[in-house]
């Protein structure tokens, strides 16, 4: 690897640094005010315990050559603590290393969504370290090793982790929204769409480094990457927002940040197959795709939170099945869809591989909290909920004193507010003041 591509990716590696703050402010400004910190606390351990699995046993799971030969998970011995990596083997094995690693972690952070403002904070880490190892780890194999069945048995057509990152976390996050049950409180409105906006632009940020990076280098296929990238993103925020016009009868700024994340989600395994045209196609269906899933959630009653089945599952199964058809030949990967006059082989190749994934995250997941339920009860008590698991989980709160944020109060108190501000006297001026 050139001094050209290791620069690349060192910067594309922290880029994606970026997405964790970024996907902190995004899920915690989408909750209400006695859960923000909470949440924060979810979305950057997940990145410290990761990394730490990760190193310890992680990566040969993922990249260790297959155990028996069957492409479904990888010889945990093969990168016990890093120790390979402690020289220069002119390929950047190390800072692609450290990309993959970061992989594992946003995946983690993302399933937090099903656990927000009702999970233990010890339960949740422990949580992470096993689910990291028992369903992220095999399917990251599947996906990523050039051995894993995904790519020598099925041929799927995956760019940038569609199927081990977005898809499997959606499904563990859906997994663990039901196992968990709703929160107690009814109103769970956002507390700050602001704070929700910042985070969906460091996201879009890290998303550069996500997609950009994955080319392995200073190359064509991240310089195209990288704009498929950009289209998608405004595709998916358009796509929302005018769906939100058509049902609802308003634009939000909730629906252009969610959009957003849609069309990101949707472009990640078809970056480099689509032409600047279907991309911002490809956002525009993830978006609806996640529009429609978020509507069936909520009728159904399902509380993830921060919707990361809707947004990352639903919408990255949209995208894995639309690069069947209008895959470019053109384009980098040179994937021929239908609509150009490929075949259909490719349509029952990406449909097993997304209802495995799917269906393998959720039942493992759903596992795996109910028998850590069965040691300790992994959700905190009506109690605590009532208190806010800021208070009772973390000893702190997002804002000073006991104020409630006015997004919070129920209307019959918002209006008795503005009633007595509107019936109280002016304030006098303070002479020498104007």
């Amino acid at each position: 690897m050139s001094a050209a591509d290791i620069a690349w990716m060192c910067t594309a590696f922290a880029l994606m640094l970026l997405m964790f703050p970024g996907l902190a402010m995004l899920y915690g400004g989408m909750l209400n005010g006695r859960s923000v910190l909470n949440m924060m606390m979810m979305v950057m351990t997940s990145l410290a315990v990761t990394v730490i699995v990760y190193v310890l046993i992680g990566h040969g799971l993922v990249l260790g050559e297959s155990a028996g030969g069957v492409g479904v998970i990888g010889d945990p011995t093969s990168f016990t603590f890093f120790s390979t990596l402690t020289s220069d083997d002119g390929a950047g094995t190390t800072v692609t290393t450290a990309f993959y690693t970061l992989f594992a972690a946003i995946s983690v952070a993302l399933v937090s969504s099903g656990a927000a403002g009702r999970m233990k904070f010890d339960a949740w880490m422990g949580f992470a370290v096993i689910w990291v190892l028992v369903v992220y780890a095999p399917v990251a194999h599947w996906a990523f090793a050039d051995d894993g069945w995904f790519r020598t048995v099925l041929e799927v057509h995956d760019y940038a982790g569609g199927t081990p990152v977005h898809m499997n976390a959606g499904a563990a996050g859906l997994a663990l929204a039901i196992f968990l049950g709703r929160r107690a409180e009814h109103d769970q409105r956002p507390h700050n769409l602001p704070l929700t906006l910042i985070g969906v632009g460091m996201l879009a940020m890290g998303w550069m480094g996500f997609n950009g990076g994955s080319a392995g280098g200073a190359n064509f296929v991240a310089e195209y990457t990288v704009m498929t990238t950009l289209l998608a993103l405004a595709g998916g925020m358009i796509g929302y927002i005018v769906m939100q016009r058509i049902v609802d009868g308003s634009y939000t700024l909730m629906g252009l940040g969610t959009g957003a994340i849609a069309g990101l989600v949707a472009i990640t395994p078809t970056a480099d197959a689509v032409d600047p045209v279907f991309a911002i196609l490809v956002g525009v269906v993830g978006a609806a795709a996640a529009f429609g899933a978020v509507r069936l959630a909520h009728r159904f009653g399902i509380d993830d939170s921060a919707d990361v089945f809707a947004v990352h599952g639903v919408a990255g199964m949209a995208a894995a099945m639309l690069v069947v058809f209008v895959g470019s030949p053109d384009a980098p990967a040179h994937h021929t869809g239908i609509f150009f006059g490929g075949g259909w082989d490719m349509l029952w190749r990406e449909l097993v591989a997304i209802l495995v994934t799917v269906g393998f995250s959720f039942c493992a997941t759903y596992a795996i909290a109910w028998l850590m339920d069965k040691v300790s009860p992994i959700r905190i008590t009506a109690k605590d909920e009532s208190i806010g698991i800021d208070s009772a989980e973390h000893a702190e709160q997002a804002y000073d004193g006991d104020a409630v944020p006015v997004s919070e109060l129920p209307a019959e108190v918002v209006e008795q507010i503005m009633e007595l501000l509107r019936s109280s006297d002016p304030v006098p001026t303070p002479r020498g003041r104007g």
